[in-house]
């Protein structure tokens, strides 16, 4: 590599399966190329890589202590191919870090539910928090809204919309007839529309988790913000982050938000308890990881790698954008 090579890890990775390297050719004779080709095709280290980042690591929200590992991981695994590397600070960021959520429904029966802290969200304060829960309610403007709050107090409040089904689209499209298949799409369709309003209704958004409504359900005394944010696949949540500073924000799977929205909405008394531990850790460096090879001959110039290496928090980081991170860093392990 005659160039300056430079990489830039600003977040995360994602990984690229290659078809076996016996049913491909490689039309060249250049010894460079073929080594090459055999580091990359036979001897990937990119499942290694991807291993440590997604499972050991985990998830690398910005600012956090996760985040922070993973810089100092990429700088030590550089450094053990003789690839000198180092931290860029580019400013300060809000660090947080996730603990243990536990959430269950006590009555009318018991059952553990599935769910966890969105990011950023406060704890319990060491203790778990049984309340009874309530849906947020249809308003026809803010000032009913307004009227409406103090009933909030001491509550778990529900903002999102009950999916009809948790199963994916292209399992109704396998089994399901076309005629029951279009009803579903159309009533969820419409009952989305129904519960956007709900919510614009009150003069509060929802945006990327709970946002402005969720503060002010806090404000008003609510025991914490319940959210489902179903991904529209088999189990699967999009977990964004609150701007709670006091309680907790909760999402919860698409079938147990289900199930304790329904006994709320037929006044059968749900009540959950939560546990959630979080720190707050204020204004912390964030980093960039920047490795560096030299050439020789066109020292002056550049070839540039990177990938974003945070990610957010509740999964590992896998492909948003680990399997980015670990393509840059077998490119160079390759290089050098």
């Amino acid at each position: 590599m005659r160039r300056f090579v430079r990489f830039a890890a600003a977040s995360a990775v994602a990984l690229a399966f290659a078809a076996p390297a016996s049913a491909q050719t490689l039309p060249t004779n250049d010894p460079v190329l073929r080594r090459i080709w055999e580091l990359g095709m036979e001897q990937s280290h990119t499942y290694d890589l991807a291993q440590v980042l997604s499972d050991s690591i985990g998830p690398r929200l910005t600012g956090s202590p996760g985040h922070r590992a993973g810089n100092e991981w990429l700088a030590r695994t550089y450094a053990s191919w003789g690839i000198p590397a180092r931290q860029e600070k580019y400013g300060t960021w809000s660090s947080w870090r996730r603990g243990i959520s536990h959430i269950d429904l006590v009555t009318p029966r018991v059952r553990s539910l599935e769910g966890t802290m969105l990011a950023y969200s406060p704890g319990t304060g060491g203790r778990p928090v049984t309340a009874p829960v309530v849906i947020l309610p249809s308003v026809k403007d803010s000032a009913e809204f307004a009227r409406w709050l103090p009933a909030v107090k001491g509550k778990y409040v529900l903002v999102s919309m009950p999916q009809p089904t948790c199963r994916p689209d292209s399992a109704w499209a396998q089994w399901a007839t076309k005629e029951s298949f279009a009803k579903l799409v159309a009533s969820r369709d419409s009952a989305t529309r129904a519960w956007n309003a709900r919510v614009a209704a009150t003069g509060y958004g929802l945006s990327l988790g709970t946002g402005t409504l969720g503060v002010r359900l806090e404000q008003a005394g609510a025991a914490g913000v319940i959210a489902s944010r179903w991904s529209e696949g088999w189990g699967v949540n999009k977990v964004f982050f609150t701007r709670n500073e006091k309680v907790p924000a909760i999402d919860l799977s698409c079938e147990d938000y289900g199930l304790v929205f329904r006994l709320a909405e037929n006044n059968q008394a749900p009540t959950l308890r939560v546990t959630a531990e979080s720190q707050q850790l204020g204004e912390q460096p964030v980093f960039n990881t920047v490795a560096e090879m030299k050439g020789t001959q066109k020292p002056g110039e550049y070839v540039l790698l990177s990938a974003h290496f945070d990610s957010w928090d509740a999964g590992s980081g896998a492909t948003d954008n680990g399997t980015g991170t670990v393509v840059m860093m077998e490119a160079m392990r390759i290089l050098k």
